[in-house]
């Protein structure tokens, strides 16, 4: 099952309405250098292993720098049963966006 894409937008608009939880999969010097607020990593090598770190109680909203990662990462989530979305565009069109980006380890 292939897992929905959202737009930058969308994602921002969830974000503002409070319930966005935000998974990065990128790596985590990627993840360093600028992040969507409040997202959680979980490198793409690490998601079948932490599986259980994702909410199973709502949409997932699976990011990473332009979207190929996080298709395959929300694909797979989708297919267990996890209501995940991949953000078209990734970390990349977010920041092109304007939209505020926090920096280092954490989910900031």
């Amino acid at each position: 099952m292939s897992a929905p894409e959202i737009s930058i937008d969308e994602l921002a608009a969830a974000r503002a309405g409070g319930d966005a939880r935000v998974v990065d999969v990128r790596q985590p010097e990627e993840y360093e250098a600028g992040h969507v607020p409040g997202a959680k990593l979980i490198p793409m090598a690490d998601v079948v292993a932490r599986i259980g770190e994702f909410p199973d109680d709502g949409p997932v909203y699976v990011i990473c720098q332009s979207g190929g990662r996080s298709q395959r990462a929300a694909d797979y989530l989708r297919n267990a049963g996890i209501e995940a979305y991949t953000v078209a565009g990734g970390t990349k069109a977010w920041v092109e966006a304007g939209n505020d980006t926090a920096h280092g380890s954490f989910p900031g």
